[in-house]
């Protein structure tokens, strides 16, 4: 099926990309456990919009029994100790970006390869841009296989240009022919003998024309065909498009 537009009309604002991005990844987990892992593997889902919600673990303090009982055999209860921290030195801004994030995972549940599909909060400002590029940086330094998926028309940002810069690379290795606001990109850490390296294979994405089978490395393991084409496809289907 044709790639079509999420981000403006007629699908926008009538169908909700968020919704899209969520069955999309869900396409992809499904074809990679059903079709494409081998036996020791599986792929999960994640996604993640907004700020994180966190406990405030000082909140969730109670009573708790004292040591000794009192004359009539009940137990006191003593306040559970707070502390304050002292003022901070410094006040960070905060960068919380989204996330539609494939996992695959070997048995001991060690992350050995990710499909992340870009959304518009990943690209929307520099330091949005680059939280997600060290995301993905430090996937590859770890040997973890990574496929980039950004669909999104209505940011311009290359972010495998971003990773590039993030990287402290030479420009040489920005996309070839040029910036291109979507793309499907596949990063394979491979270890040879002058060291480390990382094969890419880039494609550029256009409106109204399939997408194209990307290699999935599995970090000490074997490459995947990933078809980016019948999991979007199926996706469509079933959000009735």
């Amino acid at each position: 099926m044709p790639l079509r537009d999420h981000f403006h009309a007629p699908l926008y604002p009538a169908r909700h990309w968020e919704s899209f991005h969520s069955l999309w990844a869900g396409e992809i987990v499904a074809r990679l456990n059903a079709r494409l892992l081998p036996p020791g593997y599986f792929a999960e889902s994640q996604v993640h919009l907004g700020p994180w919600i966190e406990i405030d673990v000082a909140t969730m303090s109670g009573p708790t029994p004292a040591t000794p009982p009192t004359g009539n055999g009940a137990v006191a209860t003593l306040p559970a100790p707070t502390w304050a921290p002292p003022e901070p030195s410094l006040m960070l801004p905060g960068v919380s970006t989204d996330e539609f994030e494939v996992r695959i995972l070997d048995e001991a549940s060690n992350l050995v390869a990710a499909v992340e599909l870009v959304s518009p909060g990943n690209k929307d400002r520099p330091e949005h841009r680059l939280a997600f590029c060290h995301k993905c940086a430090a996937y590859l330094q770890r040997g973890i296989g990574l496929v980039v998926v950004d669909v999104v028309t209505n940011r311009r940002a290359c972010l495998h240009d971003h990773l590039i810069d993030a990287l402290a690379l030479s420009e040489d290795l920005h996309f070839p022919g040029g910036p291109t606001p979507i793309s499907a990109v596949s990063y394979r850490p491979e270890q040879t003998e002058a060291g480390a390296v990382v094969a890419v294979w880039a494609f550029r994405l256009a409106l109204g024309q399939e997408m194209p089978t990307l290699p999935l490395a599995l970090r000490s393991g074997p490459v995947l065909a990933l078809d980016l084409e019948a999991t979007y496809s199926e996706a469509c289907v079933r959000s009735r498009f």
